[in-house]
């Protein structure tokens, strides 16, 4: 799961992202402080911030403008104010992206997902809750590790990695058991089995995600 850290001076506005942000399974630390913000991102593992602008003390302008001193981490200013010069300004600072209040918590995350995206190694993919991390050799989803075979770690890798790319079964045999096999499509076919009964039984809704294209092969969609 991916950590996002929401900074507002409203206390009931950091309880409905986090609603929103949990809904869609994100780990989120909350803080109306600016201050408070600053330690927790040198001493904690945030993947994300939302920042407000309008806040006592210090503005988002500004721990925006501190955060950039040490660290590169996706931010999205989030304010009732929709000028376009908080908006440069807000950019040229460092921040990643804006979107004004009110709004849809669909489109938060959307824009959430896209920045993580872009700036997560390859190495870790995230969807929905569901986590591929190579380097630990892990998949799992809202902490819960889903034991797979090493064959059906890797096929899963690479559809994460590309999805709504179409896999043929045969790229897929080149892929995990390399050119030189006597393995056949039924093989193929076999994993992609055990790898979507072992992630259904995790809740994950592993069937609306990982498609079959018939006569041709496998892709995932989001």
């Amino acid at each position: 799961m991916f950590k996002a850290l929401v900074v507002d001076d409203e206390v009931r506005m950091l309880d409905l992202i986090e609603v929103y942000l949990q809904t869609h399974s994100f780990i989120c630390t909350k803080t109306t402080n600016a201050h408070e913000a600053l330690r927790i991102l040198e001493e904690d593992d945030i993947n994300i911030m939302i920042l407000d602008i309008m806040m006592p003390e210090m503005s988002g302008f500004e721990l925006c403008q501190k955060v950039r001193t040490f660290s590169n981490i996706p931010i999205i200013m989030l304010t009732a104010r929709d000028q376009q010069e908080d908006l440069i300004k807000g950019l040229k600072l460092g921040a990643d992206d804006y979107i004004t209040k009110p709004f849809d918590e669909h489109e938060l995350v959307a824009r959430m997902e896209a920045l993580l995206r872009r700036t997560q190694p390859q190495n870790i993919i995230e969807t929905n809750g569901l986590v591929w991390d190579k380097d630990k050799f892990e998949l799992s989803y809202r902490n819960q590790i889903i034991k797979l075979t090493p064959k059906e770690f890797n096929m899963i890798g690479y559809l994460l990695r590309n999805p709504h790319q179409v896999y043929e079964r045969e790229k897929l045999i080149d892929l995990i058991w390399g050119y030189v096999t006597d393995v056949e499509g039924r093989t193929v076919d076999s994993h992609i089995r055990n790898i979507r009964d072992k992630i259904r039984k995790v809740g994950f809704p592993v069937d609306q995600h990982l498609i079959t294209v018939w006569g041709v092969g496998y892709k995932w969609i989001k």
